[in-house]
Protein backbone atom coordinates (compact mmCIF):
# COMPACT_ATOMS: atom_id res chain seq x y z
CA UNK A 1 0.00 0.00 0.00
CA UNK A 2 1.45 3.26 -1.15
CA UNK A 3 2.63 5.67 1.59
CA UNK A 4 1.08 9.44 1.44
CA UNK A 5 3.11 12.44 1.58
CA UNK A 6 2.30 15.70 1.62
CA UNK A 7 4.66 18.44 0.95
CA UNK A 8 4.08 22.19 2.38
CA UNK A 9 5.86 25.29 1.75
CA UNK A 10 5.53 28.08 4.30
CA UNK A 11 7.74 31.45 4.65
CA UNK A 12 10.91 30.25 2.43
CA UNK A 13 12.62 30.73 -0.91
CA UNK A 14 11.70 26.96 -2.19
CA UNK A 15 15.55 26.17 -2.32
CA UNK A 16 14.93 23.25 -0.42
CA UNK A 17 13.13 21.87 -3.23
CA UNK A 18 15.47 22.48 -5.94
CA UNK A 19 17.91 20.94 -4.54
CA UNK A 20 15.90 18.11 -3.63
CA UNK A 21 15.08 18.14 -7.41
CA UNK A 22 18.56 17.87 -8.13
CA UNK A 23 19.00 14.38 -6.88
CA UNK A 24 20.79 12.12 -8.79
CA UNK A 25 21.48 8.55 -7.13
CA UNK A 26 18.34 7.71 -7.03
CA UNK A 27 16.99 10.48 -8.78
CA UNK A 28 13.24 11.83 -7.56
CA UNK A 29 10.61 9.27 -9.25
CA UNK A 30 13.11 6.29 -8.82
CA UNK A 31 13.38 7.40 -4.73
CA UNK A 32 9.42 7.90 -4.81
CA UNK A 33 9.00 4.65 -6.75
CA UNK A 34 11.02 2.37 -4.92
CA UNK A 35 9.73 3.69 -1.53
CA UNK A 36 5.95 3.45 -2.67
CA UNK A 37 5.45 7.17 -2.15
CA UNK A 38 2.47 9.01 -3.36
CA UNK A 39 2.78 12.50 -3.71
CA UNK A 40 -0.24 14.19 -2.29
CA UNK A 41 0.62 17.73 -3.02
CA UNK A 42 3.62 19.61 -3.69
CA UNK A 43 3.32 23.03 -4.65
CA UNK A 44 5.77 23.16 -7.38
CA UNK A 45 5.00 19.78 -9.01
CA UNK A 46 1.19 19.11 -8.15
CA UNK A 47 -1.43 20.26 -10.77
CA UNK A 48 -4.72 19.88 -9.65
CA UNK A 49 -7.38 22.78 -8.89
CA UNK A 50 -7.76 24.88 -5.89
CA UNK A 51 -11.28 22.93 -5.05
CA UNK A 52 -9.68 19.24 -5.31
CA UNK A 53 -6.70 20.82 -3.74
CA UNK A 54 -9.12 22.14 -0.26
CA UNK A 55 -11.18 18.93 -1.01
CA UNK A 56 -7.83 16.83 -0.05
CA UNK A 57 -6.55 18.91 2.54
CA UNK A 58 -10.22 18.54 4.35
CA UNK A 59 -9.98 14.45 3.78
CA UNK A 60 -6.49 14.76 5.21
CA UNK A 61 -7.65 17.31 8.28
CA UNK A 62 -10.60 14.65 9.23
CA UNK A 63 -8.52 12.07 8.90
CA UNK A 64 -10.47 10.38 5.69
CA UNK A 65 -7.00 10.16 4.09
CA UNK A 66 -4.48 9.00 6.10
CA UNK A 67 -1.11 10.83 6.03
CA UNK A 68 2.41 9.37 6.68
CA UNK A 69 4.68 11.78 5.91
CA UNK A 70 4.52 15.66 6.08
CA UNK A 71 7.64 17.68 4.85
CA UNK A 72 7.44 21.08 5.68
CA UNK A 73 9.66 23.83 3.78
CA UNK A 74 10.15 27.61 5.05
CA UNK A 75 9.37 29.31 8.21
CA UNK A 76 6.29 29.38 9.97
CA UNK A 77 4.80 32.39 10.11
CA UNK A 78 3.52 33.69 13.24
CA UNK A 79 2.74 37.43 12.73
CA UNK A 80 1.12 40.23 13.04
CA UNK A 81 0.52 39.71 16.29
CA UNK A 82 0.08 35.83 16.77
CA UNK A 83 -2.37 36.00 13.90
CA UNK A 84 -0.35 34.27 11.05
CA UNK A 85 -2.08 36.17 8.87
CA UNK A 86 1.23 37.42 7.21
CA UNK A 87 1.05 33.59 5.75
CA UNK A 88 -2.54 32.93 4.82
CA UNK A 89 -4.50 30.42 2.32
CA UNK A 90 -7.85 30.91 1.91
CA UNK A 91 -8.74 33.40 4.96
CA UNK A 92 -6.81 30.52 7.03
CA UNK A 93 -3.10 31.04 8.40
CA UNK A 94 -1.00 28.59 7.46
CA UNK A 95 0.50 28.01 10.46
CA UNK A 96 -2.87 26.24 11.70
CA UNK A 97 -3.15 24.33 9.10
CA UNK A 98 0.56 23.12 9.76
CA UNK A 99 -0.46 22.35 13.03
CA UNK A 100 -3.17 20.20 12.03
CA UNK A 101 -1.67 18.08 9.34
CA UNK A 102 1.53 17.75 12.02
CA UNK A 103 -1.44 16.23 14.59
CA UNK A 104 -2.21 13.56 11.64
CA UNK A 105 0.65 12.42 10.25
CA UNK A 106 3.11 9.66 11.02
CA UNK A 107 6.26 11.21 10.37
CA UNK A 108 6.65 14.63 10.23
CA UNK A 109 10.21 16.38 8.47
CA UNK A 110 10.97 20.20 8.79
CA UNK A 111 13.18 20.92 5.59
CA UNK A 112 15.77 23.16 5.75
CA UNK A 113 17.19 25.62 8.56
CA UNK A 114 13.83 28.21 7.93
CA UNK A 115 11.56 25.03 8.69
CA UNK A 116 14.00 23.90 11.56
CA UNK A 117 14.36 26.62 13.78
CA UNK A 118 13.23 30.05 12.15
CA UNK A 119 16.04 31.15 9.85
CA UNK A 120 16.08 34.60 8.85
CA UNK A 121 12.66 35.65 10.24
CA UNK A 122 12.45 34.97 13.74
CA UNK A 123 14.34 38.80 14.70
CA UNK A 124 11.05 40.19 12.88
CA UNK A 125 7.61 41.54 12.56
CA UNK A 126 6.53 38.58 10.97
CA UNK A 127 7.32 36.17 14.04
CA UNK A 128 8.88 33.81 12.59
CA UNK A 129 9.71 30.37 14.19
CA UNK A 130 11.03 26.21 13.25
CA UNK A 131 8.34 23.81 13.52
CA UNK A 132 9.89 22.60 16.89
CA UNK A 133 12.40 25.32 17.78
CA UNK A 134 12.96 28.71 17.56
CA UNK A 135 16.42 29.30 16.91
CA UNK A 136 18.62 27.10 19.32
CA UNK A 137 15.44 27.12 21.76
CA UNK A 138 12.98 23.83 22.03
CA UNK A 139 9.36 24.76 21.58
CA UNK A 140 8.82 26.78 18.49
CA UNK A 141 5.64 26.38 16.75
CA UNK A 142 4.36 22.54 18.02
CA UNK A 143 5.83 22.78 21.44
CA UNK A 144 8.28 20.77 22.58
CA UNK A 145 6.33 18.30 23.87
CA UNK A 146 4.79 17.27 20.16
CA UNK A 147 5.54 13.87 19.03
CA UNK A 148 4.30 12.76 15.46
CA UNK A 149 2.08 9.25 15.04
CA UNK A 150 5.46 7.33 14.81
CA UNK A 151 6.38 8.83 18.39
CA UNK A 152 9.17 10.83 17.09
CA UNK A 153 9.53 14.19 17.49
CA UNK A 154 10.02 16.52 14.06
CA UNK A 155 12.98 15.48 12.41
CA UNK A 156 14.72 18.33 11.25
CA UNK A 157 17.11 18.49 8.17
CA UNK A 158 18.37 21.68 8.68
CA UNK A 159 20.51 23.33 5.63
CA UNK A 160 20.21 26.28 3.49
CA UNK A 161 19.32 24.35 1.77
CA UNK A 162 19.42 20.76 3.24
CA UNK A 163 21.35 18.88 0.78
CA UNK A 164 19.46 16.32 -1.55
CA UNK A 165 20.85 12.99 0.08
CA UNK A 166 19.92 13.59 3.43
CA UNK A 167 16.54 13.97 2.37
CA UNK A 168 16.56 10.92 0.76
CA UNK A 169 18.53 9.38 3.18
CA UNK A 170 15.75 10.00 5.71
CA UNK A 171 13.22 9.46 3.72
CA UNK A 172 14.49 5.84 2.97
CA UNK A 173 15.73 5.19 6.81
CA UNK A 174 12.71 5.87 8.55
CA UNK A 175 10.11 4.03 6.07
CA UNK A 176 12.46 1.00 5.92
CA UNK A 177 11.66 1.36 10.12
CA UNK A 178 15.57 1.41 10.72
CA UNK A 179 16.54 3.24 14.17
CA UNK A 180 16.89 7.24 13.32
CA UNK A 181 19.61 8.72 15.91
CA UNK A 182 18.88 12.51 16.41
CA UNK A 183 21.29 14.99 18.53
CA UNK A 184 19.70 17.42 21.00
CA UNK A 185 18.30 19.47 18.02
CA UNK A 186 16.54 16.60 16.41
CA UNK A 187 19.06 16.72 13.19
CA UNK A 188 20.01 12.92 12.01
CA UNK A 189 23.04 12.12 13.51
CA UNK A 190 24.26 10.48 10.41
CA UNK A 191 24.28 13.58 8.67
CA UNK A 192 24.94 16.02 11.54
CA UNK A 193 27.05 14.32 13.78
CA UNK A 194 30.18 15.88 11.99
CA UNK A 195 31.30 18.77 11.81
CA UNK A 196 31.75 20.32 8.34
CA UNK A 197 35.68 21.33 9.17
CA UNK A 198 36.29 16.76 8.72
CA UNK A 199 36.37 16.02 5.29
CA UNK A 200 37.58 19.98 4.04
CA UNK A 201 40.38 19.94 1.66
CA UNK A 202 41.93 22.69 3.92
CA UNK A 203 42.54 20.71 6.81
CA UNK A 204 46.35 20.88 6.60
CA UNK A 205 46.08 23.88 6.66
CA UNK A 206 43.91 25.13 9.84
CA UNK A 207 46.49 22.67 11.86
CA UNK A 208 49.32 24.31 11.24
CA UNK A 209 47.54 27.95 11.25
CA UNK A 210 47.98 28.99 7.88
CA UNK A 211 45.97 31.73 7.29
CA UNK A 212 44.06 32.77 4.38
CA UNK A 213 43.34 36.39 4.85
CA UNK A 214 41.72 37.62 1.25
CA UNK A 215 40.02 35.64 -1.08
CA UNK A 216 41.90 33.62 -3.71
CA UNK A 217 44.46 32.58 -1.59
CA UNK A 218 45.36 28.85 -0.78
CA UNK A 219 44.93 28.45 3.58
CA UNK A 220 42.14 28.44 6.25
CA UNK A 221 39.49 30.38 6.36
CA UNK A 222 38.55 29.99 9.92
CA UNK A 223 41.00 32.51 11.46
CA UNK A 224 40.13 35.56 9.46
CA UNK A 225 37.56 34.70 6.99
CA UNK A 226 34.67 33.80 9.39
CA UNK A 227 34.65 30.46 8.34
CA UNK A 228 32.48 28.35 10.83
CA UNK A 229 33.67 24.74 9.84
CA UNK A 230 34.84 23.78 12.62
CA UNK A 231 31.57 24.59 14.65
CA UNK A 232 29.11 23.75 12.53
CA UNK A 233 27.61 20.14 12.42
CA UNK A 234 26.89 19.19 8.76
CA UNK A 235 27.05 16.65 5.77
CA UNK A 236 28.61 19.11 3.56
CA UNK A 237 32.16 17.66 3.07
CA UNK A 238 31.03 14.56 3.39
CA UNK A 239 28.16 14.85 0.59
CA UNK A 240 29.34 16.85 -1.72
CA UNK A 241 26.96 19.45 -4.33
CA UNK A 242 26.56 17.90 -7.48
CA UNK A 243 29.00 15.06 -6.16
CA UNK A 244 32.20 17.13 -6.37
CA UNK A 245 32.02 20.34 -4.22
CA UNK A 246 31.19 22.52 -1.19
CA UNK A 247 32.18 26.16 -0.13
CA UNK A 248 35.40 25.16 1.45
CA UNK A 249 36.37 23.56 -1.35
CA UNK A 250 36.39 26.56 -3.59
CA UNK A 251 37.71 28.89 -1.15
CA UNK A 252 34.36 30.03 0.31
CA UNK A 253 33.91 29.93 3.86
CA UNK A 254 30.87 27.78 5.90
CA UNK A 255 28.11 30.11 6.72
CA UNK A 256 27.02 27.75 9.72
CA UNK A 257 23.81 27.65 7.81
CA UNK A 258 22.75 23.98 9.45
CA UNK A 259 23.08 25.40 12.52
CA UNK A 260 20.17 26.74 14.98
CA UNK A 261 21.76 30.70 15.14
CA UNK A 262 21.67 30.96 11.48
CA UNK A 263 21.67 34.00 9.92
CA UNK A 264 24.61 34.94 12.90
CA UNK A 265 23.88 39.07 13.47
CA UNK A 266 27.83 39.19 12.75
CA UNK A 267 29.30 39.18 8.97
CA UNK A 268 29.69 35.90 7.03
CA UNK A 269 33.19 36.90 6.03
CA UNK A 270 35.02 38.29 8.95
CA UNK A 271 35.83 36.03 11.89
CA UNK A 272 35.21 37.76 15.22
CA UNK A 273 38.26 37.82 17.49
CA UNK A 274 40.37 39.31 20.60
CA UNK A 275 43.93 40.30 19.60
CA UNK A 276 43.91 37.76 16.64
CA UNK A 277 41.99 34.98 19.18
CA UNK A 278 38.76 33.36 17.63
CA UNK A 279 36.07 34.45 20.13
CA UNK A 280 34.62 31.37 19.23
CA UNK A 281 37.03 27.94 18.94
CA UNK A 282 36.64 25.15 17.09
CA UNK A 283 34.07 22.20 18.86
CA UNK A 284 35.56 20.34 21.83
CA UNK A 285 38.98 22.45 22.17
CA UNK A 286 39.33 24.72 25.23
CA UNK A 287 41.15 27.88 24.98
CA UNK A 288 44.16 27.67 27.37
CA UNK A 289 44.96 24.72 25.00
CA UNK A 290 44.61 26.43 22.13
CA UNK A 291 46.46 29.58 22.67
CA UNK A 292 49.60 27.19 23.27
CA UNK A 293 48.85 24.61 20.61
CA UNK A 294 48.49 27.17 17.68
CA UNK A 295 51.52 29.05 18.52
CA UNK A 296 53.78 25.79 18.15
CA UNK A 297 51.74 24.55 15.20
CA UNK A 298 52.22 28.03 13.10
CA UNK A 299 56.00 27.72 14.27
CA UNK A 300 56.19 24.13 12.91
CA UNK A 301 54.39 24.53 9.39
CA UNK A 302 56.39 22.80 6.66
CA UNK A 303 57.40 25.38 4.19
CA UNK A 304 55.16 24.23 1.39
CA UNK A 305 52.43 25.16 3.52
CA UNK A 306 53.61 28.64 4.17
CA UNK A 307 54.68 29.12 0.12
CA UNK A 308 51.12 27.16 -1.00
CA UNK A 309 52.98 24.94 -2.77
CA UNK A 310 51.07 21.71 -4.13
CA UNK A 311 54.19 20.15 -4.78
CA UNK A 312 55.78 17.06 -2.20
Amino acid sequence: MALNLYWMQAGSCGGDTFSFLGSEKPDVPTLMQGLDVNLLWHPSLSNVSAPEHKRLLDSLDDGTTSLDLLVVEGAVLRGPAGTGMFDARGGRPRKDLVVALARRARYVIALGTCASFGGFGVAGEIDATGLQFTRAEHGGLLGQDFRAGSGLPVVNLAGCPCHHDVLGGTLMALLAGAELALDEYQRPLDWYGTMVHQGCTRNEYHEYRVEEEAFGEKGCLFFHMGCQGPLTGGPCNKHLWNQRSSKTRVGVPCFGCTSPEFPADSPFFATRNIEGIPLALPKGVKRAHYMAYKAMAAAAAPERLKTRSTEV
